[in-house]
């Protein structure tokens, strides 16, 4: 029913009219200047004698990426355009158009009706329609689910209970709200269906006593989609009543499924504030002040450890935020003193020896009307800092060999593992640049201080890696997560991820067990449960962390610094300021 619904559903339904069309000689910049003011993200170049054939099109990613180029602007369209257009029929399938999208790796098609032009569909027509249908149809079985004569539960793999419907709810005196997204085993220590999440063999028609004093059919049958085993639905009754809902609930819940994982495909890349994993209070009130915060237009400082996700957070913000324009990152720490100027603020062609013929656009300007995001701040010298603090205070840039300033609206989150406040204190780092930047500040925590996250990360990255690579895992021996427990994460969520691709990566018939985790994890937990350190100098002790880490680095991979870098799961650039930073304390 759910597929049938779907299959009837035509994009005239969803399409957009709202479109903006240019003739071929039309200079791009006037294009530019049309899409930003309507904000459409992109433009259809007509034949100028027939304004329903499309020679081409420009999209706002088209124009990023000759900004990003240093290419002029002032050509005509069809200079830039892409051409040999997909277009489809009004009444095509929503499922046929975006089989269309996904194999031509496209954003958008444009839609004909009797050979007129009517509109367009853009990837987001067809998220906002799954989303609204996936709704809908929840609300549809879910009534459905709660008037059937039986029990009904359903459980993730991990055991914990995702339905509990009205019948279940008056057989076992248990309200959905008190044992919904909780462990099944808590609360019924020899249910059967712990049976079927552990051997996924199917159970029909079983006399059972989940228990005392009580005693029902039940039917439990493991769920696979594409070969992943995703859960359990089990149906329980009466023995005098019947199971002839039991396959029609399996269905149900496997188109469910199916739906969901099609809205996945067009989210799984993006970045918001939900997708930061964390159930501690310490997350969740970090989580909280973002949330507070990305709505406006208040410059961020995001300080901790490195490995805590402050790049993830920052990106974040931005996707949470109302800035329309791109989301820039830069590593401080990796761009020279005397490229400085040119990669921030640009220059014209011809502005010194080696210069590209048509000039560069800078970091603020590559990010006007978005956020930049200045990582590792702490390492940015002096003398750039004064030149930093007077863009943000001015609002403008001035390209190197130009005698025009350029106005920008640019948002900055930076981030630091460094305490500023020390900096300021020791001369190294300006006291009106830090409060400039440190208008919020947001402290991530350690790993080692959220370890109640530990296992929901662990499961997360679990899914992501296994999935990357093709290696399913149905298998978690729990004395890893008692291991990983007791592990000091100096290298936190980044260390975390690194070590469950180790783990899975190695893995064999899908299982991870303890004797995978990685020896350096072992050897740390025997010695003493963590190295003891002093915590009367944090910036001393973040210093010595990272000379022993890039000293094991580089003998791992017998100085091989592109190697060592990736071991680090750092740019090759930052490895090579570290080294010449700490030249003097290495033993490489």
């Amino acid at each position: 029913m759910l597929e049938n619904q779907l299959l009837d559903y035509t994009i005239h339904e969803i399409l957009s009219t709202n479109i903006i069309k240019v003739y071929p000689n039309t200079p791009l910049d006037c294009v530019i200047e049309e899409i930003i003011n309507i904000n459409i993200p992109e433009a259809l170049v007509i034949d100028t004698s027939n304004a329903n054939k499309i020679l081409g099109i420009i999209t706002l990613t088209d124009i990023s990426l000759i900004k990003q180029k240093g290419k002029a602007t002032n050509g005509p369209v069809s200079q830039y355009m892409t051409a040999n257009i997909i277009a489809v029929p009004s009444n095509m399938l929503i499922t046929d158009v975006r089989e269309i999208l996904i194999e031509n790796k496209i954003g958008r098609v444009p839609v004909y009706e009797n050979s007129t032009l009517i509109g367009i569909i853009r990837i987001d027509n067809l998220l906002n329609s799954y989303y609204l249908k996936l709704e809908s149809i929840n609300r549809q079985y879910k009534h459905v689910i709660n008037h059937m004569h039986e029990a009904v539960t359903v459980t993730d793999p991990a055991g914990n209970v995702l339905l509990w419907n009205k019948r279940a709810e008056m057989i076992y005196d248990i309200k959905e709200k008190d044992i919904i997204y909780k462990k099944l085993e808590d609360f019924f220590p020899n249910a059967l269906t712990l049976s079927v999440l552990e051997e996924k063999i199917p159970i029909e028609n079983i006399y059972h006593a989940p228990k005392p004093n009580y005693y029902v059919i039940i039917s439990a049958l493991p769920v696979f989609i594409d070969g992943e085993f995703v859960g359990v639905v089990a149906t329980e009754k009466d023995i005098t009543e019947n199971r002839d809902l039991s396959l029609k609930l399996e269905s149900a819940n496997l188109e469910i499924d199916l739906l969901k994982e099609e809205v996945e495909k067009f989210t799984k890349e993006s970045f918001t504030l939900g997708k930061i994993l964390g159930k501690s209070p310490v997350i969740k009130n970090k989580i909280q002040l973002a949330k507070h915060v990305s709505k406006t237009n208040t410059s961020v400082l995001i300080a901790g450890e490195s490995g805590t996700g402050k790049e993830v957070f920052a990106r974040a913000i931005h996707q949470h935020s109302r800035r329309k324009g791109h989301f820039v990152p830069v590593n401080c720490s990796a761009i020279p003193p005397t490229l400085f100027e040119s990669e921030f603020f640009g220059y014209v062609g011809g502005a010194f020896t080696g210069a590209l013929k048509n000039g560069k656009i800078g970091y603020f300007e590559l990010a006007n009307n978005g956020t930049l995001f200045l990582d590792e701040i702490g390492d940015l010298p002096l003398k750039q800092q004064a030149k930093l603090l007077r863009v943000l205070q001015e609002g403008k840039v001035l390209r190197i060999g130009s005698d025009t300033f350029v106005k920008v609206d640019v948002r900055i989150i930076s981030a630091t593992n460094r305490n500023l406040k020390d900096m300021v204190k020791a001369g190294r780092f300006r006291e009106d640049l830090y409060y400039r930047l440190n208008v919020v500040e947001i402290e991530l925590p350690p790993l080692r201080n959220r370890k109640e996250d530990i296992s929901l990360l662990f499961h997360h990255f679990v899914e992501e890696v296994s999935k990357k690579n093709n290696t399913p895992i149905n298998y978690i021996d729990k004395d890893v997560f008692n291991m990983l427990l007791k592990y000091h994460w100096k290298g936190n969520i980044r260390e975390l991820k690194n070590t469950v691709e180790y783990m899975v990566v190695l893995s064999n018939d899908n299982k991870i067990s303890k004797d995978l985790i990685p020896q350096y994890i072992m050897d740390n937990i025997n010695e003493g449960k963590g190295e003891k350190i002093s915590i009367e100098n944090l910036e001393d002790n973040l210093k010595s962390l990272e000379i022993q880490m890039i000293n094991k680095a580089m003998k791992q991979t017998k100085g091989n610094k592109a190697k060592a870098a990736k071991l680090l799961n750092i740019p090759r650039s930052t490895l090579y300021y570290k080294l010449n930073l700490y030249k003097q304390e290495l033993s490489v």
